[in-house]
């Protein structure tokens, strides 16, 4: 699994899989994790299983029509749209496949 798509409440629960598969469809390797824990819970999990990327969804985010970026190591790297993310991302995944 390359990101770990985390909620923070139940009602982004149809805004994560939508992300999820639109993650999926660039093939990058996607997974949900909506259950109902806490998000700082699910984060730490996600970092234990040494999944590089983070995408943690609230309001905040539905409304603006984000995705909440952190990485394994703890690193924040805000905001951005799913779109410039999910470039970043493929990008970095074809550098290592080369």
């Amino acid at each position: 699994v390359q990101v770990k798509v985390i909620t923070i409440t139940d009602r982004a629960n149809e805004y994560a899989e939508k992300v999820t598969s639109a993650l999926k469809e660039q093939k990058i390797r996607a997974e949900l994790d909506d259950r109902s824990e806490s998000a700082n819970y699910k984060i730490r999990a996600a970092q234990l299983e040494k999944i590089p990327y983070m995408l943690v969804l609230g309001d905040k985010e539905i409304e603006a029509g984000t995705v909440s970026v952190r990485t394994r190591d703890g690193k924040v790297m805000g905001n951005m749209k799913l779109d410039e993310f999910a470039g970043t991302v493929a990008q970095e995944i074809r550098a290592r496949k080369s």
